[in-house]
């Protein structure tokens, strides 16, 4: 089970997004690196397709997963994440609030 996932809201703690939140729309394990909608923008010059046009476009470039911490779901500041089993489910927690992570 993996500390951030898809659809988690993350603070960003260090580089040029310092302080701004966001959602994860991607996670890549292998490479500890995680897209973040809004986050860490990039220009990439487009080569025209029959799809789309040609141009400069702005792009999420991947973050890494340091980088990152779970926003608080009670007042939305970074926090770590714990594990433990409610019943037979293991949830994941805010070390913070002590609030259940849904997702």
């Amino acid at each position: 089970m993996q500390k951030i996932r898809k659809g988690d809201k993350v603070v960003i703690l260090t580089g040029k997004d310092k302080g701004r939140t966001g959602e994860v729309i991607q996670v890549m394990p292998k490479e500890d690196r995680a897209v973040v909608r809004g986050i860490n923008m990039v220009k990439r010059h487009q080569r025209q397709t029959q799809t789309q046009e040609a141009g400069i476009i702005s792009k999420e470039a991947p973050i890494h997963l340091s980088n990152l911490a779970v926003a608080d779901p009670k007042d939305g500041k970074p926090t770590r994440i714990g594990f433990r089993f409610e019943g037979d489910k293991k949830v994941r927690f805010a070390k913070r609030s002590g609030e259940v992570i849904n997702g």
